[in-house]
């Protein structure tokens, strides 16, 4: 993807501004919101960890810098954003790259005021003075956490000069992530984008695999190509689990190697402007699946398509869910891998040695991103914009001596992220082939080069 093309997916500052607009006119009048950044995490010694921005902050400012404070202030006649961050230092900037500065975050990032964090402790109590409630996400930053209690403690100790300090701090994340569920028409747009670079990114180490290479290198195809289309991090720890270690749902060591004969699983998705992707795909290391391979992985793909059949508006969260139970668990009765009526085998949860994830989560700036499942205790109805991922799988520990020896460390998953529609969903990963045919003959054909 060229430069341009990046810089059009990019989250617009209108939209930010839409955003904050959004969620201040959820708030009584005469309240704040107050949304700590990333701080810098050390990787070891002196060397930092890749910065990553708080998605929350993000959402709300696009701006993308450590050791920041939003805040936003809702009285009577007037809303107004104001900003700390870290004032301009050329010395600092030497060492470690450019700063907006109060300055430049009034000119780039639509700020009424900014300031120099460094004058937090100072500027906080004035901007507080009269404000009856504190929304903040709260057991995230503890650090701001208690410089905010700090500050209320000096502007209670001030009432005397006529400072009237915040009575109430109240729980900001379930305004903010109900706003995050749901995705705008840019959001959109940037999710599609993610989904389709880490499905090319998926081909990609199909086409490469080989019996003989080790776990790690197709995992460095799939990091090369997104960062050749401008996604610099994954959106989390990519798995690359070949044979048995494709039965350990987080595997992320990497470090064994492709045999001949085995099936790898790949979960992996780029993060493209700090929105993810999440696409799981299983395939024959040596491009062609076993009878007992087919076998499972057919019904694994019947499970899921039967899902993305069913998704749409209004449909409970739990629906989709009940129906992988329902086919996966069939079809192991049918394959002889469980024994009993389907309909007793799922009221014990038999199903769950082979079946014990979910069949998915939300997805959005966060891998499992925020949004309650449940709403006043029944299962949320599915609306559009939301975007979740459908991923069931089937996976049979290398020594479970209660099946037969060709279904034993065989583990497989297939996973998509779908976009809620007015009409039904869309399928944002529908680029990466996954029907056993298809997933063949790419395999064949990049061989054949």
């Amino acid at each position: 993807m060229d430069k341009n093309k990046m810089k059009q997916l990019c989250i617009s500052q209108r939209e930010f501004a839409e955003r904050r607009a959004s969620l201040v006119a959820q708030l009584p009048t005469n309240s704040v919101a107050i949304v700590p950044s990333a701080t810098l995490q050390y990787r070891n010694s002196d060397v930092d960890s890749p910065f990553r921005q708080d998605s929350d902050f993000y959402y709300l400012s696009g701006f993308d810098e450590p050791d920041a404070l939003m805040v936003l202030l809702k009285r009577e006649s007037l809303v107004t954003y104001h900003l700390f961050c870290q004032p301009r230092d050329p010395e600092m900037e030497i060492w470690n790259g450019y700063r907006a500065g109060p300055e430049g975050a009034q000119t780039d990032y639509m700020v009424d005021k900014a300031f120099s964090i460094n004058t937090l402790d100072e500027q906080l109590p004035v901007l507080l003075d009269g404000i009856e409630s504190v929304y903040f996400c709260m057991g995230t930053r503890h650090k701001i956490e208690s410089r905010i209690e700090q500050c209320l403690q000096t502007m209670r100790k001030k009432r005397r000069q006529g400072m009237r300090a915040p009575t109430k701090l109240i729980e900001l994340s379930s305004l903010l992530h109900e706003m995050r569920l749901i995705k705008s028409t840019q959001e959109a747009q940037v999710m599609r984008a993610a989904g389709e670079i880490s499905a090319q990114a998926h081909i990609r180490a199909m086409q490469a695999c080989r019996p003989g290479l080790m776990e790690y290198q197709l995992e460095a195809e799939i990091i090369y190509h997104f960062m050749q289309q401008g996604c610099r991090l994954p959106a989390y720890s990519s798995i690359v689990g070949g044979g048995n270690n494709g039965c350990v749902l987080h595997y992320v060591s990497n470090n064994s190697e492709l045999k001949d004969g085995d099936l790898v699983l790949i979960d992996a998705g780029c993060e493209c402007d700090y929105y993810a992707g999440d696409i799981t795909r299983t395939f024959p290391v040596n491009g062609r699946f076993s009878d007992a391979q087919r076998a499972l992985y057919e019904l694994v793909l019947k499970a899921q398509l039967a899902c993305l059949a069913e998704i749409k508006p209004g449909i409970p969260w739990e629906h989709t869910q009940d129906i992988s139970v329902r086919v996966i668990t069939e079809g192991l009765v049918e394959l002889g891998i469980l024994t009993g009526r389907p309909q007793d085998l799922i009221a014990c949860g038999a199903y769950k040695a082979f079946y014990m994830h979910r069949l998915g989560h939300w997805l959005g700036m966060d891998v499992h991103d925020v949004g309650d499942y449940k709403v006043e205790g029944e299962w949320r109805l599915l609306e559009p914009g939301m975007v979740m991922t459908v991923e069931p799988g089937i996976y049979i520990a290398p020594d479970n001596e209660n099946v037969e020896p060709c279904w034993r460390g065989i583990g497989i998953r297939i996973e998509d992220d779908v976009l809620i529609t007015h009409d039904g969903c869309e399928v944002l990963s529908a680029s990466v082939p996954k029907t056993v045919d298809a997933i063949e003959a790419l395999m064949a054909t990049a061989r054949n080069r």
